[in-house]
């Protein structure tokens, strides 16, 4: 059940209307004077704790005296359950980032290894991003080199398939890496599923951290082979037994009761958080992550309850236990909420069941831990250790981001320190498939999230300095619906380019709205050694001296919009390449294409066809098959 108050009145008259906000639980979204969202949160009793806000009798934080200086409007949303506040609390902070929420950034750069066990022969892939899809996650990795070393092991140990979904349903003999013995080649060869299914298990349970369990269930395995005289095989299983344990000499032991767990500590300087989270495998470190946290007023424990409501919502690994510098608030709740989250995820270990309901497995719970002495406790302390060392790297470098704006501004002469950089850079080939592509760096930082890509519409023909007209217009010529202007504008190209975004921004009325700059590559033929910069009302470049760096941050920007406009461009003219006429015809996606190509082989065919027989293909109707013939009516 959900119900909506929304009143839009000064914070001095809403004491008024909290009398009609009724009891139970729910979820609050506070919003300043322009109507921005600031806050979300949720309450057992949302009438109590929004009265608690406005109440002069009672003491509040400093977060809470900051936030409630802000309020000019707020909305409630009722649920039936408090579970389901907290979950929808958590949809709502991720979709908006309210200021006064913690706020966990999206960790899409930490590489993990995906494994669909819906396939009836799984691989293992490396994802950039985790996906709420069904497929087993493990990970995120550190870097792309700890996750590829460790995919290399597991190709060389367990022998997965290596090709892809197209190739494998293809390929008419094994692959070079079964001839290596690194694979066993279910593509061609008879590799029972019961047999490959087992290899995958193993591969499971060693990216889980159960490598002593691992290792037992091999040597005994060896043993029985052994026993049955089947001398080659317990060989095998002995090699892959050295290995593992050679693996496993490499990793630390921080627990004797072999249990995974997961462990979080804080640490914190002036307005810097950083969370680190330490993961313990059957006992076993197996690696660690940092993760900065905005500038937030909450308190440690607000942070740490946040953090792992947060971590969690996808698909990661969900252990048993979770060790935390401090406790949440809401502890049982969030042990509730993590506990079902964790037993209707897939585990990889089922492989009999591709629908992934985990039959047989038992209800596991999920206990959140606040030590305050024992092995745990030390655990907690090499967590903030770790935090502590990470948050100072941090910040030295975004003092170095900010040295560096700072040194630009001054090398540009600025009036403004250059936060937000926007660049652009056309890509077209012959004049066809033209598209314009921009990028932004905030505060010296690739900011992924604000990219922009233009189709080129109104040029035709090869016109770089028209590319670039429509793409500012675009850009910067709708007004205030254009905001967030950039300090800096970065445009690649020489004197041209420079001069046709100036004429861009004044007939936008922009003059003067911030700061533009063009980036030209050297002439070698003249001796240059350097790419140039130049700025309007200058006609010779900028000379940095002895601050090459900048030049080379500006380089790096260039160099991020041309690799950014390429790609669009090739997936633009890969597109065309595959475009059929077929795809113009109303009502036809790619199954009906499909089948009809397979029937009549050729669009001449297609358009020569009775029209009833047209309608009875698969997926086909008469409606659909009267618009393929409306569309083919001109075809030659």
């Amino acid at each position: 059940m959900e119900e909506k108050i929304k009143k839009k009145k000064p914070l001095i008259e809403q004491r008024d209307i909290l009398s009609r906000i009724p009891q139970g639980p729910g979820v609050y979204l506070m919003k300043d004077r322009s109507g921005t969202i600031i806050y979300v949160g949720k309450a057992r009793d949302i009438k109590k704790r929004m009265s608690s806000y406005f109440s002069s009798r009672l003491g509040h934080d400093v977060k809470t005296l900051a936030l409630v200086k802000q309020i000019y409007d707020f909305e409630t949303i009722l649920t039936g359950t408090e579970k389901e506040a907290l979950i929808l609390e958590s949809n709502l902070i991720k979709r908006h980032k309210p200021r006064y929420n913690v706020t966990l950034k999206d960790d899409k750069r930490y590489p993990a290894l995906r494994l669909d066990i819906a396939e009836k022969y799984p691989t293992l892939k490396i994802a950039r991003k985790i996906k709420n899809d069904g497929a087993v996650y493990f990970g995120p990795f550190s870097s792309s080199g700890a996750v590829r070393e460790t995919l290399k092991l597991i190709n060389k140990t367990f022998k997965l398939r290596k090709c892809g979904s197209s190739t494998f349903k293809n390929r008419s003999r094994p692959c070079l890496n079964h001839q290596m013995d690194a694979c066993l080649a279910p593509c061609c060869l008879d590799v029972g599923c019961a047999d490959y299914n087992e290899a995958v298990k193993d591969a499971v349970l060693f990216l889980k951290g159960k490598t002593p369990s691992l290792i037992k269930k091999i040597h005994d395995e060896m043993i029985r082979a052994s026993q049955s005289r089947e001398f080659e095989k317990a060989a095998i299983l002995r090699d892959k037994k050295f290995a593992l344990e050679r693996t496993l000499e490499k990793q630390v032991s921080v627990t004797a009761d072999r249990m995974d767990r997961d462990i979080i500590a804080i640490a914190r300087e002036n307005e810097f958080s950083m969370v680190a989270v330490l993961f313990a495998r059957g006992g076993y470190l197996m690696g660690s992550q940092s993760f900065p946290i905005p500038q937030t007023l909450s308190s440690d424990a607000e942070i740490i309850g946040s953090f792992v409501r947060q971590y969690y919502e996808i698909n990661r690994f969900i252990p048993e236990e979770i060790v935390v510098a401090f406790q949440p608030e809401e502890k049982e709740l969030l042990e509730s909420v993590l506990s079902d989250a964790k037993n209707q995820r897939p585990t990889g270990l089922d492989m009999e069941h591709p629908d992934h309901k985990n039959r047989g497995r038992g209800k596991k719970r999920v206990r959140i831990l606040c030590p305050q002495r024992g092995e745990k406790a030390n655990l907690v302390r090499m967590g903030a250790k770790n935090a502590e060392k990470d948050l100072k790297d941090h910040i030295a470098s975004l003092m170095a981001d900010r040295d560096l704006m700072s040194r630009l501004k001054r090398a540009l002469k600025m009036d403004v320190l250059p936060k937000r950089i926007e660049c652009f850079d056309n890509s077209n080939m012959s004049g066809k498939e033209a598209v314009s592509g921009m990028v932004v760096f905030l505060k010296g930082r690739a900011e992924k999230s604000e990219y922009r890509k233009y189709k080129i519409r109104n040029v035709s023909g090869h016109d770089d300095y028209a590319y670039m007209a429509e793409a500012l217009k675009r850009r910067y010529g709708k007004g205030d619906d254009s905001m967030p202007y950039p300090d800096l504008l970065l445009v690649d190209g020489g004197k041209g380019q420079l001069n046709i975004a100036m004429a861009i921004l004044r007939e936008s009325g922009l003059k003067g709205a911030f700061e533009v700059a063009g980036i030209a590559k050297k002439d070698e033929s003249k001796g240059e050694i350097q790419d140039k910069i130049y700025r309007p009302g200058r006609s010779n470049p900028i000379q940095f001296g002895r601050e090459g760096d900048l030049l080379l941050f500006l380089q790096r920007v260039r160099d991020e919009a041309h690799r950014f406009a390429i790609a669009f461009h090739r997936k633009r003219r890969k597109k065309a390449l595959l475009h059929s006429i077929l795809d113009d015809a109303p009502g036809i996606g790619k199954k009906r294409k499909i089948a009809m190509l397979s029937f009549y082989k050729s669009i001449k065919k297609i358009k020569d066809a009775d029209i009833n027989e047209l309608a009875g293909l698969p997926a086909m109707t008469l409606s659909a098959a009267r618009s393929v013939k409306e569309t083919l009516k001109d075809y030659k």
